[in-house]
């Protein structure tokens, strides 16, 4: 299950009024700088303008790949542990606008996990240590440590048990 904060919006729907619950200078210096991320080939530049400029937690020896999006809104949501993969061109999402309401939820990504590419993790789920993600899941759930899963509904391949 997703924990995910619920605020109720009145009006036109919640994407209508997203300056309402962010900055729109917030978001116009992230965007710049996720897509200076995004194209950068140094995993160093990435990281610091990660952890330095949009305040996300991001662990020793973490890789993102060419075009991973991270949350423009809300990056400070995102933990990601040490020695983890986050494969080409995936989404991580901390926040949801629906038509009556807007959702926040904090993401966490364990450490020495490995995120197939094109992936799309959704608020308010946690990823255990030393799980595998296939390429082009939709993460719509919490998955165990040391699980393998894959697909869209995601389906759990391996479980989650240490390979020791």
């Amino acid at each position: 299950m997703r924990r995910t904060d619920k605020y109720p919006v009145d009006g036109p729907n919640a994407l209508w009024q997203i300056y309402h619950t962010v900055s729109k200078w917030k978001a116009i210096r992230n965007f710049v700088f996720i897509q200076i991320s995004r194209y950068s080939p140094s995993l160093r530049v990435k990281n610091w303008i990660y952890r330095h400029i949009l305040g996300m937690t991001v662990g020793e020896h973490t890789a993102f790949a060419l075009m991973v999006m991270v949350d423009v809104f809300f990056p400070e949501k995102i933990h990601v542990g040490d020695n983890t993969i986050i494969g080409y061109n995936t989404t991580i999402l901390a926040h949801e606008y629906l038509t009556r309401e807007y959702r926040l939820g904090e993401v966490h990504i364990g450490s020495n996990v490995m995120v197939g590419a094109n992936t799309i993790i959704l608020p308010g789920v946690t990823i255990g240590d030393y799980a595998i993600i296939g390429a082009g899941s939709v993460v719509h759930k919490d998955v165990a440590p040391y699980s393998f899963v894959a697909g869209n509904p995601l389906q759990i391949i391996r479980e989650g048990h240490s390979e020791k």
